[in-house]
């Protein structure tokens, strides 16, 4: 009867949560058609560049959704992010190598960087803040290590992936009468179907209810039987491998890599998260949750950027709000099952 209440309740916060981070991308961006109509907010081109700017942030995002399911967290992210291009570009202009090469080398620094961190975390118990946080370090330090300098990929076959658009069967009709189709990029694809993959993974598999189950008490969690030390390093491996192959999309939408790329990344991967719908404690989140997490934060850009006047700068207050917003409702709910854990005498 407890497993019953407990897992009805982990359904209701997944729910609840994900309806409220939906329900406010849609009121935010049905305000901006309304609002910005004659700038071509309305048009499907401005929705489909949302997942275009943010296909690497999407899978990264979805990476720190599994790690802070757990309970953990990696603010490394965003300088793996950097290194990630860095070395990708570095290794195409500099060294000759093939883009396969610097593919699987960039997916490599990521799981390399999985193992070291999920280790330290998972069997010597070290506080994932503290771990990630040298990890952001580090991997910052090796970025400017490679090249202090910008270097631009020029590698065709690259640039060929970077620009091979994917056209949609609708469209919208300029001001001059001609028809233009929608568009997509091959990184948009990967992000969703990464998407999918972990929706699939934390809602059908073992090792998915493996980390709810610890992020719920990793108490519990032991006295079930699990094996809670390997479920998190192989969740931090999974977050490495995503961050890897995250960064190497960020770097075919930025073409180039440099010491300063994607500062701030982790901020805004782990706030997608929460505000899809992911607890800071663990134990609740969905991948769904954390695409409408990113697009909230696209669409925050959007606006700001469609508006003119305002600085970027109000984009990171609006999220920095929004964060405070998500985690005070996690708090509630979060109260709110203690007591009902209380009435229930569990």
């Amino acid at each position: 009867m407890m497993n019953k209440i407990k897992g009805k309740t982990k359904i209701n916060s997944n729910s609840f949560l994900l309806m409220v981070t939906v329900l406010m991308f849609l009121l935010m961006y049905i305000a901006g058609m309304i609002i910005y109509q004659d700038k071509g907010f309305a048009k499907p081109q401005m929705f489909l560049n949302l997942f275009i700017s943010n296909a690497g942030l999407l899978v990264i995002g979805c990476g720190m959704t599994v790690v802070m399911i757990t309970g953990g967290i990696d603010i490394s992210v965003g300088s793996v992010t950097a290194l990630v291009c860095m070395a990708a570009a570095y290794s195409m202009e500099n060294k000759g190598l093939s883009v396969y090469m610097a593919v699987a080398a960039s997916i490599g620094i990521g799981i390399v960087y999985g193992i070291v961190q999920g280790y330290l975390v998972a069997y010597l118990d070290i506080q994932p803040f503290i771990v990630t946080l040298a990890g952001m370090f580090f991997a910052r330090g090796m970025t400017a290590v490679i090249s202090t300098e910008m270097i631009s990929v020029k590698n065709e076959l690259f640039l060929k992936w970077a620009n091979n658009k994917i056209y949609l069967p609708f469209g919208t009709v300029n001001k001059k009468g001609i028809y233009q189709p929608a568009y997509i990029y091959p990184t948009v694809i990967i992000a969703i179907a990464v998407v999918i993959l972990i929706s699939i993974m934390l809602k059908y598999t073992k090792f998915g209810r493996r980390l709810y189950a610890i992020g719920g008490s990793q108490q519990s969690a032991l006295m079930m039987g699990l094996n809670v030390k390997k479920t998190k390093f192989e969740a931090y491996i999974l977050n490495g491998f995503l961050a890897g192959l995250g960064g190497f999309l960020f770097c075919l939408n930025s073409g180039a890599g440099f010491v300063e790329q994607a500062k701030g990344m982790e901020m805004d991967a782990i706030s997608a998260a929460v505000i899809g719908g992911t607890l800071l404690s663990g134990g609740v989140g969905t991948a769904v949750g954390t695409l409408f997490g990113v697009l909230i934060k696209g669409t925050i850009t959007s606006l700001i950027t469609t508006q003119g006047t305002l600085s970027s700068w109000w984009v990171r207050i609006a999220l920095s709000t929004l964060l405070c917003f998500f985690i005070v409702l996690q708090s509630i709910i979060s109260f709110s099952k203690k007591k009902r854990k209380k009435k229930t005498g569990s």
